[in-house]
């Protein structure tokens, strides 16, 4: 591979962007990306994989180029150097590359992955917390898989067409897929594409999901008819995924504290052509106190660490702060107590979230069902998902039942 200077370039303009500034990597990467029309399918996919491959690693990196943050522009070109001679790429003549100690970075990278938390490049608190967690043995599979590039998978939307035939029709753009067991509405792409710009994209026929994330709305046992809430919505993939299995028939509530995301929603729900949902923002309490004891289904997808999905989100590992674990326990737990109330008697709850953590997933709903406002329900079964397992995202899901 032969490096070319305006694309590199762009790394380190968005990398300065992402250590530096505290940028979210995929807005950066998305920015990026728009800098040059001239740039084809191959530059863009250079730009957006050395970008999120050195975030991955940056605190390996880091300490093999023995640069500390901040980090100014030398010290992201000598991270990049690192990047480069472990991808065995011969380094170009240039100045940011002058005297790059290439047989000293090997040694170094050696030496270095004997060390978990510097092999797998994440934070000490994160480590210890892993394994204290889920233990040696489980943690230290789970976070290399972690660090893994996340397939690309597609949720067909069974509301406009079927799964040959969306894979048919990608087919016929290039774009090959293949089918998943156990994920009735999933295609993974064989190859990394650009399936945003497609028309069957434009048509509504499919979203992208990663399969984890196509679990949890099945594990409802909704039927067509019935009143769903989706009570931290967001964007609304799962929303979308609740209405394609109700057919469009009965209603589902989507709701989330954020207005601007239940939009982004609408638009989706638009081009989805879901039209049972109905969007309300949560701005005070009242919207909740409105649906108590009236849901046939209610899905919490509660706010969490995260530390299921940083395959797709690496920069979160240096984002997170211990003391955000401790106040995100306790804000999932009040969601719980309070977003409950609204399932009816005989009617069903999942609590699901994207993290590994057990004091995020099972200990919260241990608890929940141990409270005045968990007395009613029952344990009806429970989901772990773990990456290094499942090959996708760390996911967790419970399905609790309210006695009659």
């Amino acid at each position: 591979m032969r490096l070319h200077r305006n694309l590199c370039f762009a790394v380190i303009d968005g990398l300065t962007l992402i250590f530096n500034e505290g940028k979210y990597a995929d807005k950066v990467i998305q920015q990026l990306l728009k800098r040059d029309k001239r740039w084809g399918a191959r530059d863009r996919a250079f730009v957006a994989e050395t970008t999120y491959d050195i975030v991955r690693w940056k605190r390996l990196y880091a300490e093999i180029a023995e640069v500390k943050e901040p980090f100014d522009r030398d010290n992201i070109w000598r991270m990049f150097a690192v990047w480069a001679t472990l991808k065995g790429i011969k380094l170009p003549d240039w100045k940011y590359f002058e005297n790059t100690p290439t047989r000293k970075i090997k040694g170094r990278f050696d030496e270095l992955s004997k060390i978990r938390k510097f092999k797998e490049s994440i934070p000490d608190w994160i480590d210890e917390l892993g394994e204290k967690e889920l233990g040696t043995k489980v943690w230290t599979k789970e976070i290399a898989a972690l660090n893994e590039q996340a397939d690309v998978v597609l949720r067909v939307n069974t509301l406009k067409t079927t799964k040959e035939k969306l894979q048919s029709e990608l087919f016929d753009v290039n774009i090959e897929t293949e089918f998943l067991e156990d994920y009735p509405d999933a295609l993974k792409l064989k190859e990394r594409a650009n399936v945003f710009s497609t028309e069957a994209f434009k048509n509504g026929f499919f979203e992208v999901q990663d399969a984890s994330s196509q679990l949890v709305a099945p594990l409802l046992g909704i039927k067509p008819g019935m009143r769903v809430v989706d009570t931290c919505a967001g964007a609304g993939g799962k929303t979308l995924h609740i209405a394609s299995i109700m057919e469009n028939k009965g209603q589902v509530i989507a709701m989330d504290i954020y207005g601007n995301k239940l939009n982004e929603l609408k638009r989706r729900a638009k081009r989805n052509g879901a039209h049972n949902i109905e969007t309300r923002a949560i701005e005070s309490t009242k919207v909740i106190k409105k649906l108590y004891d009236k849901a046939d289904r209610v899905l919490i997808d509660a706010p969490c660490s995260g530390l299921g999905v940083l395959r797709r989100n690496p920069d979160a590992k240096w984002k997170l702060q211990p003391d955000f674990i401790d106040k995100i326990k306790k804000t999932q737990q009040e969601i719980l107590q309070q977003y409950s109330r609204m399932v009816k008697p005989g009617g069903q709850l999942v609590y699901a979230t994207c993290s590994i953590l057990p004091s995020e997933n099972q200990q919260q709903v241990d608890d929940f069902l141990k409270s005045d406002s968990g007395k009613d329900f029952i344990f009806v079964k429970d989901k772990k998902v773990l990456s290094h397992k499942s090959g996708y995202d760390g996911f967790y899901m419970a399905l609790l039942e309210k006695k009659k």
